[in-house]
């Protein structure tokens, strides 16, 4: 039977159902906030250049970037990309998402390892992702072992790197609205907007980690099963 409809693909279900329902948390909560204008009135992108400022961070570029919801904060480069929806946006909404890529230049700033980890880790873990797949399958065709174990292990790859970004992500929006409270950007019934915010992007990560975990036990079984 052809790999894509062996029975371990079930096993998949509980990471793919997860994966929607946080996909559809992040959209409910950041529709719901993004109709509602911060009081201080300040957009996004003239929050994130304050907290940057007061960080220490003046020499972070802030950028628009095409796409929905794209921020993101690149260490290598040291730019933060804000989404079109966001950039511009007084919305306690784009302020929180604004803020959790600050958090991440804040991170940078002081040498948080598990970011320092996660970003030397992006180069091998790109090439293990797009290598996994072709080998454990010719391993699996051919009915070679030591071919499917390197599969294994370079897939391996992308549940570590999936465990790193937890905490990283997690500590980025702890910054991000300790940084929103203490410079007084917005009110405590706001701040509970952007948690809400926050916390239902953290669940997106969370699915990530759990759908690598079992996409790893599905590779291991497959080639026990192949194994016996």
């Amino acid at each position: 039977m052809p790999l894509y409809f062996d029975w371990t693909m079930i096993l998949l279900i509980p990471g793919l159902l997860l994966g929607l329902w946080a996909q559809f948390k992040v959209k409910s909560a950041y529709a719901k906030y993004g109709k509602i204008r911060s009081s201080r009135g300040a957009t996004a992108e003239q929050v994130s250049r304050e907290l940057l400022t007061r960080d220490g961070n003046g020499n972070v570029t802030v950028e628009p970037v095409a796409g929905e919801l794209t921020d993101n904060y690149d260490p290598r480069s040291n730019v933060l990309h804000l989404s079109q929806g966001v950039y511009g946006s007084d919305s306690i909404a784009a302020i929180g998402v604004a803020a959790h890529e600050c958090g991440h230049a804040m991170q940078k700033n002081h040498q948080y390892k598990p970011l320092l980890l996660r970003t030397a880790f992006v180069p091998v873990v790109n090439i293990g992702s797009n290598a996994y797949f072709p080998l454990f399958f010719l391993g699996l065709i051919f009915s070679w072992q030591p071919l499917m174990i390197i599969g294994i292990i370079c897939f391996s790859l992308t549940l570590l790197f999936s465990l790193v970004t937890l905490p990283v992500e997690f500590n980025a929006s702890h910054r991000a609205l300790a940084m929103l409270a203490d410079g007084n950007y917005l009110t405590q019934e706001e701040l509970r907007g952007v948690r809400a915010v926050l916390s239902a992007a953290a669940l997106t990560y969370v699915a990530a980690a759990i759908t690598s975990l079992l996409q790893l036990l599905r590779l291991l079984l497959i080639s026990r099963g192949r194994r016996d």
